[in-house]
């Protein structure tokens, strides 16, 4: 698509809200725009041109809200891309000079309001991370081009079990539980990600505060050099790490990510019932 074309497409787009959910309405998964704090029904399809909104279905906190996307094929995490937090837990670790990439599984997906179930452990970490949606079929893109192809970003939790994480050498175990992705609690479709505050609150006390402009490698690069590695499908995940300032939750803990221009992603944190 040439620049005239892509400018057209997202003129269209800034005229439809911006803000894309699934909640939960009379028992069935349902796609919507969010206007202010009410969800309308999303008509079309959001991956073939943004959604008309249809009728009012009341105020979006009154719903079980969904994660924003519905069945992701991937979600690549990307590790240690914030300078101060690559040594904070480990302080011989090098500034990697490239990204460090990871999968999550779709599985480990959680809503807005969602309860993070803890397993055992010594050490379950919330990571606040700014996440972007892929809008369509990215494969061998340009850095310059990149962000043409995403949808929106929404924000995102990489919650983090330490004592598998560093037992097991690789971070599939430590990385991959149900419930350990929060994500949410919409997409918002017209942001510049390129400077936003991003910080996460346990409990209500601030614990990272930090900006997007701090990233290593920031958006459009981390697109490109994914979609060079792997095929990114629409409804794809790009989980873009975390600042500094993590730090372990219990059952009964509150967590919370913000993101300037965005919202917030909020989770109770409880226990898994592990008895077999």
């Amino acid at each position: 698509m040439g620049d005239t074309g892509r400018a057209d497409r997202k003129r269209m787009e800034r005229e439809i809200e911006v803000r894309l959910a699934r909640i939960i309405v009379d028992g069935r998964p349902t796609p919507v725009v969010v206007e202010g704090d009410i969800a309308y029904e999303a008509i079309g399809d959001w991956f073939a041109g943004a959604p008309r909104r249809g009728r009012e279905l009341g105020p979006f906190e009154s719903f079980t809200v969904l994660p924003p996307v519905e069945r992701p094929s991937k979600i690549v995490a990307v590790g240690l891309n914030y300078a101060a937090h690559v040594t904070e837990n480990d302080p011989t670790r090098k500034i990697p000079d490239e990204p460090v990439l990871f999968l999550k599984p779709p599985s480990a997906l959680l809503g807005h309001g969602g309860t993070i179930l803890l397993p055992p452990g010594n050490r379950i970490d919330y990571e606040a991370e700014l996440c972007i949606v892929i809008g369509r079929r990215a494969s061998r893109v340009r850095e310059t081009e990149a962000l043409d192809y995403v949808l929106g970003y929404t924000c995102g939790n990489d919650v983090s079990h330490r004592d598998q994480q560093y037992k097991d050498g690789q971070w599939v175990r430590g990385k991959g539980y149900d419930t350990f992705c929060p994500l949410g609690p919409w997409i918002e479709t017209e942001l510049d990600p390129s400077d936003l505050a991003i910080v996460s609150r346990l409990n209500g006390e601030l614990r990272q505060n930090a900006r997007t402009s701090q990233m290593l490698f920031p958006p459009a690069f981390l697109i490109a050099f994914i979609a060079n590695v792997m095929t990114l499908e629409p409804g794809d995940v790009i989980m873009t790490g975390t600042p500094y300032g993590v730090g372990p939750m219990v059952p009964g803990d509150t967590i919370e990510v913000e993101i300037e221009g965005i919202g917030v992603l909020r989770n109770p944190v409880g226990a898994r019932d592990d008895r077999r």
